[in-house]
């Protein structure tokens, strides 16, 4: 089974609102945790098999999932007999999720590579635990098969204050982050590896979107998914705001399942 790294340890400064008493992947989008959300959506086609990368305040994301049923259903608590008996409701999920501490001070391309044992050696996705989008990964993954390179980032066109993917058509000629003027596709966040690309991370401190997503350009490995739908992050108070609304209003452009 395909499995999912989910990258949840970062601190969240831009969030700090929400981030003082909870890791970014924990704040709520409609009363579930974001992490919840981007879960769902890879549930939806068919990808179960997750593998979490927890730094700051990994602690709650284990209590969330070890208590997932109690905490989303009605439950009776038999005090006498240390029992609880859970009064099923809210639907169950058939995901196996393994939590790995991947340290307080990882960088992105750290946490991944720290996942190495739990991801084996078949193609893997990966994404961040503060995006939520529309796209279709069941395609993502069938592209990156078809092309045979090590790599393949989606593409999306929001603002220009994250990175720049320069294309030739599908195939990844540089990777810039954060330039100080950009109009064309960044990186969108939803990855299909190999395992050869945790080479091209150096150690806990490398940034993936840097040395490694850009030597992996360099060395042609490095291949775009276009995607034209749906996709925000969640950087700031005012973007948790206006998802919760979209969420709210039943518009979430995000919802696939």
């Amino acid at each position: 089974m395909t499995k999912v790294a989910i990258l949840a340890g970062g601190l969240g400064t831009r969030l700090k609102e929400e981030t003082i008493i909870k890791p970014k992947p924990m704040v709520e989008i409609g009363g579930r945790p974001i992490l919840w959300h981007i879960m769902k959506a890879y549930s939806h086609y068919g990808f179960k098999d997750f593998v979490v990368a927890l730094g700051y305040k990994g602690e709650m994301v284990k209590q969330y999932f070890l208590n997932y049923y109690n905490l989303n259903n009605d439950i009776t608590i038999h005090l006498s007999g240390n029992r609880v008996d859970v009064h099923d409701g809210f639907t169950k999920e058939d995901w196996d999720i393994t939590l790995v501490d991947t340290g307080a001070d990882s960088q992105t391309g750290g946490r991944i590579k720290r996942l190495r044992k739990y991801l084996g050696n078949e193609t893997f996705l990966a994404t961040y635990g503060d995006g939520v989008s529309n796209v279709n990964i069941a395609e993502l993954l069938k592209f990156h098969r078809a092309h045979g390179k090590l790599a393949t980032v989606t593409a999306v066109r929001p603002p220009s204050r994250f990175g720049e993917i320069v294309m030739d058509g599908t195939k990844v000629e540089a990777f810039t982050e954060k330039p100080q003027v950009g109009t064309g596709a960044i990186n969108g966040g939803f990855f299909a590896l190999e395992p050869k690309v945790l080479d091209y991370i150096e150690g806990d401190l490398t940034h993936f979107e840097l040395e490694p997503l850009r030597n992996l350009a360099k060395d042609g490995q490095l291949m775009a998914f276009l995607h034209k739908g749906y996709w925000k992050c969640m950087d700031t108070l005012r973007d948790n705001e206006l998802l919760n609304k979209e969420w709210n209003e039943g518009r979430a452009g995000w919802k696939v399942w």
